[in-house]
Formats: structure tokens, C-alpha cells, sequence
């Protein structure tokens, strides 16, 4: 448990800061997304809006718990993508897709193993950017945050 003015509550980030800058960072992965299919065709506009995809899971993970590691938020997210990669070698997804375009965004249609490598890109980049902000978030303000 941690106590508001004691070394441990100082080391954790603020669960609705986290949650706000987990919501922004949502956003521009939409957008992102949205941009990267609108002007990348073939292997870049496929490929990286899969890394993207997983990069949102990530996102939402820590909206929905923002005190959770970065480690296991990128490996929940990696895990979802997955998942739901591995749910395309049945006929589901494909189905729903037919009758709905959030279907086929979110679901996708048909079974492409390479995604399995861009989806752990993409949880990587995730984990990287979440560490640096979370070492951001848990300094005191006006305090320099330095890499080790």
C-alpha cells in the first residue's frame, strides 16, 4: 500500500495522469494508424499498422490499469494481438467482418504469420516509450528525469 508522502508513494505515477497520457497516446495511435493507411501502401502500411494495433492494445491496457509495469502491459498487449491473430484461422473473424468495418479493424479477417513478428515490434516500441514516460510521470515536478 502506498502512503501519500512516503519514499514508495513518490516512486509511483499518478493513476490518472498515467490514464491521461495513456488516453492521448491511444488518440495519436488512431491517428497514426488512420494516416499510415491512408498514404502507405503494401508491406509498410500492412506491417505497421500491425506493430500500431498492438502499440493501442498497450494503450488501453494502461488506461484501463495504469499502475500496471510496462513489461506486463506490452506483454498483455503482445498476448491480445496474438490472440486475435491466432482467432483468424477460424471463420469468426471473417464473418463478423463481412457485416461490420470495426469488425475487420479490430479483428481482421484472415491469418497472416508475419503479423506475429510486427505485433512483437510493436509491443517492443510500446514497453520502450511506456518506461521513458513512466519514469517521467514519476518524477516530482520541475525534477530532471535522467536515462540510465
Amino acid at each position: 500500500m502506498l502512503v501519500p508522502g512516503s519514499r514508495d508513494s513518490a516512486a509511483a505515477p499518478d493513476p490518472v495522469r498515467t490514464r491521461l497520457v495513456a488516453a492521448g497516446a491511444a488518440a495519436l495511435t488512431v491517428g497514426a494508424g488512420l494516416g499510415l493507411r491512408a498514404v502507405a501502401a503494401g508491406s509498410l502500411g500492412k506491417y505497421g499498422g500491425d506493430a500500431l494495433y498492438t502499440v493501442l492494445l498497450l494503450a488501453l491496457v494502461v488506461l484501463a490499469a495504469p499502475r500496471m509495469t510496462p513489461l506486463r502491459a506490452a506483454g498483455i498487449a503482445l498476448a491480445a494481438s496474438w490472440g486475435i491473430e491466432f482467432l483468424q484461422l477460424s471463420a469468426v473473424p471473417a464473418e463478423l467482418s463481412r457485416h461490420s468495418a470495426v469488425a475487420r479493424l479490430v479483428l481482421g479477417s484472415t491469418f497472416n504469420a508475419p503479423d506475429l513478428f510486427w505485433y512483437v515490434a510493436g509491443a517492443a516500441a510500446g514497453w520502450l516509450v511506456h518506461t521513458a514516460l513512466s519514469r517521467r510521470l514519476r518524477a516530482a515536478p520541475g525534477q530532471v528525469v535522467r536515462s540510465a
